[in-house]
């Protein structure tokens, strides 16, 4: 009966880390580019009071065994990656991805991350127009530098390829050099998730990848956004799905209570 307030207990836990991965899922519903997140649980330690054997020669065997669990533990979060709907909008620098790569941003203090959302603004700088994230992170090219420009805002185009180019007074398409770069991963699934709609690789993703050497090559939509993968319906069914089983499990410490109760009682 201890056992059971334990297990039930474990339960409960990893039902309130279920809910709380979905509350973030739902808080982050309107957030341009967000992945939603699913949590994964394995079972724990199982005592074998009697383990299966096959029939011998003077008994029949046992063809199961006897076992009890000591329930539950939260093990990973595994973000959901599939596309967004595409919202258009009337920026040309608002950028959508259609396929699997993320664009590269610059930090403070010279690293690298990674970011879906590609809400971009415009900073003005000594060496130009800079294309930046809405913090003021400068988005970089192909080759890590940041994507700068000196012609105005207006005669600029971005390309499905992520080439940047511009319209000369003649009206001509030439090119600035530059292409918005565009990064993939082998196992997208171990990428950090580190605020700001960003994530940073490490060894379990592997090194960043350019997007024309892995798979499908990804199309770039300017004037478009891409919203949050996050579906509110199926998120409620799995909050009352969670709540329910939270539920369960304080039953089950209860019951497991009052069986000690009455236990204790027999003493009288």
């Amino acid at each position: 009966m201890i056992n059971a307030m334990w297990t039930a207990a474990s339960g409960m836990k990893a039902m309130q880390f279920s809910v709380d991965t979905i509350a973030n899922n739902l808080a982050n519903v309107s957030t341009t580019g967000y992945k939603k997140e699913r949590p994964e649980f394995e079972d724990l330690l199982y005592v074998t009071m009697q383990k299966a054997v096959a029939p011998g020669a003077t008994d029949t065997g046992k063809p199961v065994n006897l076992q009890v669990g000591h329930g539950v533990l939260p093990r990973a979060t595994v973000r959901d990656f599939a596309m967004g709907n595409l919202e258009q909008t009337t920026n040309k620098l608002d950028m959508a991805l259609e396929g699997d790569a993320f664009f590269q941003v610059q930090v403070p203090g010279g690293g690298v991350q990674y970011t879906r959302d590609g809400a971009f603004k415009l900073s003005i700088t000594e060496e130009g127009n800079m294309l930046t994230t809405a913090r003021g992170y400068p988005v970089l090219d192909r080759d890590g530098a940041p994507i700068t420009f000196t012609q105005q805002l207006a005669n600029i185009d971005f390309q499905e390829s992520g080439e940047v180019t511009y319209r000369d007074e003649t009206g001509l398409t030439l090119p600035t050099g530059q292409y918005v770069g565009l990064f993939k991963f082998q196992n997208v699934q171990g990428l950090e998730a580190t605020g700001g709609n960003l994530y940073t690789q490490n060894s379990a993703s592997g090194a960043a990848i350019a997007d024309t050497e892995l798979g499908k090559p990804t199309v770039l939509r300017s004037s478009y956004l891409e919203s949050s993968n996050v579906a509110v319906v199926e998120e409620m069914v799995k909050m009352i799905t969670s709540q329910r089983a939270y539920e369960l499990n304080s039953k089950a410490i209860t019951t497991a209570d009052d069986m000690l109760q009455t236990a204790n009682a027999l003493r009288r």
